[in-house]
């Protein structure tokens, strides 16, 4: 009996346990039909693209950008042909190798190298890493040579576009440059990895103009990743052709200019009709190519290094006091308010007494009695002392104002900076306290607390000509979408305001007599042209204590001297200025205003272009008008003092 039982319950596990493999193998017979379901007919479609990519390839074709003309239609800024080298991570199997190999061959340093696919490798594995841009025609032939070797199949060489800019750093503040762009510009501009952007320059501000549309091509590779067929090609589209205002001629002469006189500065020329630049120069420059092919570490570093700041675009970036060029703004306001007329006269003993304390004036002796005319022409800091201590700061400063200082002009460059023409409000809000009347004496001849930048400077001269019009400087003439040049439209003035005849009279006779009679502007003058200017200059630091305290010193603690200038008198075409970093006096920086004026001439009259010669410095002229000193404490009305230095002015 029990032997039956025991038999029994056997049987009855065993069909248990066949039970339970039959559900079971059904189960897994279910889950694996299910499965061949879901991946051949639901996941069709994505098994198969990721099958036909073991053998297919997109390569992306980048759009050329945009060429820069000048106003004449001749190519400033063209594309050449250069070659990349890239890691597509998903053809590879070993990282680690490709890097070894490609930084051997390549003669790459592998931590180099692998820095950059650090950089990149939350990106997708599809989408190249560029480990080489620009690539010397070695570099592409070891690449290719191991492709065909099998050994660096996850290696691609691209012909691509690349910038390429003017020798010799011609225009390279202008031009700015291009590089690949940041993550910020990525994530802001929905922009690829690896989009070549503006960095700089007209590069930056007219970047969406000048970048063009990628295209792509998708290619057969074999299991070498040889390409074997293209399977479809989306062409790309060009960047449009920009035109700008700049003349080549006078971009050129300008450069010559600083070049020959052996100094840096700064040169904005302006059309004061219109407000377009014809120039524009910074100094020293750098190489706009070295960005076109990608920089390197130690180019970089020497950039940022370099003590003269070659980065800096000094007439936009730069802030300089403007020296004696402020006067002419004191003589616009003092005739626009009413105070005096042209004809109002000051006698220039050599000093004046201003709240208890003597002023000198820079020339030794004076000046004798002077008009306004006259005062202009002989730069006599004891009139323009008397005029502006009349006229006090406010006004000043909303003359300088609608001039075209103290605020940003509003060029169409990036990064510009905004001067300085203070005023009481200013003072009260920036030190709480309150404007004392005899600062306001160092002011009127352009020094104390004014700061301005080159191109507000050029804009000045530039509203004077024209006898009131604020222009915004700008750059962008027309642009080619592809059907001819369309003319872009002009911003509108910053302000307008209709100067007194008798106010542009004045100004321009003596502008005129700075260049033509007995000023410090003689190195300007062209027969025939009515060249009309003034110069200036601008203390580093000041003889009466700076340049003491300062005591042993690498720093150039030189005068700076500008030149600002308009032509013809009566009917100004050009305009501008010219500004020379340490080269002690604003006559220094005239004979480049001369052949400016003297390409523009020439071109408007279908003559030769002129050659540069630059005049032999002179000792007496230079000793003429001494750098300007600055007491070493504020004067004010309220605590004379008993003795000054002599200032000077130009």
């Amino acid at each position: 009996m029990s032997d039956f039982s025991g038999s029994t319950d056997d049987r009855r596990s065993v069909t248990i346990r066949l039970g339970i493999l039959q559900v079971g193998s059904a189960v897994a017979f279910t889950l694996i039909a299910f499965s061949f379901w879901y991946f051949q007919v639901v996941q069709h479609e994505k098994y198969k693209e990721l099958a036909e990519n073991n053998h297919q390839r997109t390569i992306a074709l980048r759009a050329p950008r945009g060429v820069l003309f000048d106003r004449d239609g001749r190519p400033l800024v063209e594309n050449r042909s250069s070659f990349t080298i890239s890691i597509v991570r998903e053809h590879t199997k070993d990282i680690g190798h490709t890097i070894r190999v490609l930084s051997e061959v390549a003669g790459l340093d592998p931590k180099d190298v692998t820095d950059i696919v650090n950089k990149h490798k939350r990106e997708p594995t599809y989408r190249p890493i560029m480990v080489v841009d620009d690539a010397s025609l070695a570099q592409v032939a070891a690449v290719l040579a191991r492709r065909l070797e099998s050994e660096l199949p996850d290696v691609q060489v691209e012909e691509v576009p690349t910038r390429l800019y003017p020798a010799e750093a011609f225009a390279a503040h202008l031009f700015g440059y291009v590089g690949e762009a940041s993550e910020g510009q990525v994530e802001a501009d929905g922009l690829g990895s690896g989009a070549i952007v503006g960095q700089a320059g007209v590069e930056k501000i007219y970047n969406k103009l000048l970048m063009g549309e990628d295209g792509a091509r998708r290619v057969k590779v074999n299991s070498m990743g040889r390409e074997i067929s293209t399977l479809e090609e989306i062409p790309y589209h060009e960047g449009r052709r920009v035109q700008l205002t700049i003349d080549a001629d006078l971009q050129r002469a300008a450069e010559e200019g600083f070049k020959a006189g052996g100094f840096n500065g700064a040169a904005v020329v302006m059309d004061p009709r219109t407000g377009e630049v014809l120039a524009f120069t910074s100094r020293p420059g750098y190489n706009p190519n070295d960005f076109a092919a990608g920089i390197d570490r130690a180019t970089w570093a020497g950039l940022n290094t370099d003590p003269l700041k070659p980065l800096q675009n000094r007439a936009i970036q730069g802030l300089y006091s403007p020296g004696s060029t402020f006067k002419i703004v004191v003589e616009v306001a003092a005739l626009e308010e009413g105070i005096v007329s042209p004809d109002f006269r000051v006698f220039c003993g050599g000093s004046a007494v201003f709240f208890g304390r003597p002023f000198q004036c820079w020339k030794r002796g004076g000046h004798g009695s002077v008009d306004m005319r006259h005062a202009l022409e002989g730069s006599c800091n004891v009139y323009h002392y008397t005029i502006g201590n009349m006229v006090g700061v406010d006004k000043i400063h909303k003359w300088a104002t609608l001039l075209g200082l103290g605020e940003k002009t509003g060029i169409d460059l990036p990064n510009e900076v905004e001067g300085l023409v203070p005023s009481t409000e200013w003072k009260r809000k920036r030190y709480n306290e309150k404007w004392y009347a005899g600062e306001t004496i160092s002011v009127s001849i352009g020094q104390g607390q004014v700061s301005i930048t080159p191109i507000s400077l050029a804009v000045m001269m530039s509203t004077v000509a024209n006898g009131g019009t604020r222009f915004v400087p700008h750059l962008l003439k027309a642009v080619d979408e592809g059907k001819g040049w369309q003319p872009v439209q002009a911003p509108e003035p910053k302000s307008q305001v209709k100067l007194k005849p008798e106010t542009i009279a004045a100004l321009h006779d003596g502008l005129y007599l700075v260049v033509n009679g007995a000023g410090t502007g003689g190195r300007a003058r062209i027969q025939g042209r009515d060249v009309s200017g003034k110069t200036g200059t601008a203390q580093v630091i000041s003889l009466q204590g700076g340049r003491k305290a300062a005591g042993r010193t690498e720093r150039d603690l030189r005068d700076h001297g500008w030149f600002v200038f308009f032509a013809p008198r009566d009917n100004p075409e050009i305009a501008g200025v010219i500004f020379g970093e340490h080269n002690e006096h604003g006559a220094t920086s005239a004979p480049i205003a001369k052949h400016v004026l003297e390409t523009y001439f020439n071109k408007k009259d279908h003559l030769p272009l002129p050659k540069l010669s630059m005049p032999v410095p002179d000792p007496s002229l230079e000793r003429d008008e001494p750098p300007l000193q600055e007491p070493a404490t504020p004067v004010t009305d309220a605590e004379p003092r008993r003795s000054a230095p002599r200032v000077g002015g130009n």
